[in-house]
């Protein structure tokens, strides 16, 4: 097991970039790879489509934010 505790979120939230705000610091990229990707074409940060995200990985991808970018999104 990895250094998180991977408890999936059961209530259908999804992590959400907003990409006008993000700074392009790739904390979020270094922090969640299986989360977080680069688009090749446009050169964004995105997130990666998944089943279900773990929210401790998420949250703490959220906390190292510097300019609070990322945020949950209710499916």
């Amino acid at each position: 097991m990895n250094a998180y505790n991977l408890k999936w979120d059961p209530m259908g939230k999804i992590p959400v970039i907003d990409i006008g705000t993000c700074s392009d610091c790739e904390s979020c990229l270094e922090l969640c790879p299986t989360i977080f990707k680069r688009n090749r074409e446009t050169g964004l940060i995105e997130v990666v489509d998944l089943t279900e995200y773990p929210e401790e990985m998420v949250q703490e991808a959220i906390s190292m934010c510097p300019t609070d970018c990322i945020t949950w999104e209710e499916e």
